[in-house]
C-alpha cells in the first residue's frame, strides 16, 4: 500500500512540473497565466512564445505522462499492471491541471494524457488520435477534437474489454478533460470559440 501511495504522489508531483510557465518565464520574462488565453499549456505557449517553444512544452508535458506510466509505477511497484500504471498516469494529469507549484492553476492536460495513453494503451492512443484528427479536419476546432478524443478513452476501453476499474479511471480522465475545457465548451455554445486558421485566437 505504501508503494502505491508513493507512486501516485510521485506521479502527481511529476505532472505538477509547470513546463509552460517555466519556458515562457525564461523566454519572455512574463507569467503565462497573464498572457494569451491564460492557460498553462503548449497551445498558449505557441501563441505567446512561438512554435518551437510550444513544441518543446508539448513534448515535455507528454513525457510527464509517459514517465508516470512507464517509469514511476513499475519502479515502485514492479508487478504493476495496466490499471495501476493508468492510475499513476491519471495522477500525473491531475498534477498538470492542478499543480501544487502554481497554486493549482495548471493546463488542460491533453499532452500529458497523450503520454499516458501511449505508455499504457498504444492501441487506444491510436484510436484517440484518429478521432481527434477527424474532428479537427471536420470542424477546425482543437477543443472539439480534444473533447472527443477524451470521451473515446473509456469507450475504447469498454470496446477492447478492459477491466471495469480501468474503464472507471478512463471515465474519470475524460471527465477531468471536459471540466478543464468548460470555458471552451461555453465559447462553442456562443459561437465565439477560435477556429484554426480563422483570425486571432479567442481568449
Amino acid at each position: 500500500m505504501a508503494a502505491w501511495l508513493i507512486a501516485l504522489a510521485g506521479s502527481y508531483l511529476l505532472g505538477s512540473i509547470p513546463t509552460a510557465y517555466l519556458v515562457v518565464k525564461r523566454l519572455k520574462r512574463v507569467d503565462i497565466r497573464s498572457v494569451g488565453s491564460g492557460n498553462v499549456g503548449a497551445t498558449n505557449v505557441t501563441r505567446s512564445a512561438g512554435f518551437t517553444a510550444g513544441a518543446f512544452v508539448f513534448a515535455v508535458d507528454l513525457a510527464k505522462g509517459l514517465a508516470a506510466a512507464l517509469l514511476v509505477a513499475p519502479l515502485l511497484q514492479p508487478d504493476a499492471g495496466p490499471a495501476f500504471r493508468f492510475a499513476c498516469g491519471l495522477a500525473a494529469v491531475i498534477g498538470h491541471v492542478a499543480p501544487v507549484f502554481l497554486k493549482f492553476q495548471g493546463g488542460k492536460g491533453v499532452a500529458t494524457t497523450i503520454g499516458v495513453l501511449v505508455g499504457v494503451y498504444p492501441d487506444i492512443a491510436l484510436a484517440c488520435a484518429t478521432v481527434w484528427l477527424a474532428c479537427f479536419l471536420a470542424w477546425r476546432y482543437v477543443s472539439v477534437g480534444s473533447l472527443a478524443a477524451a470521451a473515446t478513452v473509456p469507450l475504447a476501453q469498454a470496446l477492447f474489454h478492459r477491466p471495469p476499474e480501468e474503464i472507471l479511471l478512463g471515465g474519470a480522465l475524460a471527465l477531468l478533460i471536459a471540466v478543464r475545457h468548460r470555458a471552451n465548451i461555453q465559447r462553442l455554445r456562443q459561437g465565439t470559440e477560435h477556429r484554426f486558421g480563422r483570425g486571432r485566437a479567442a481568449r
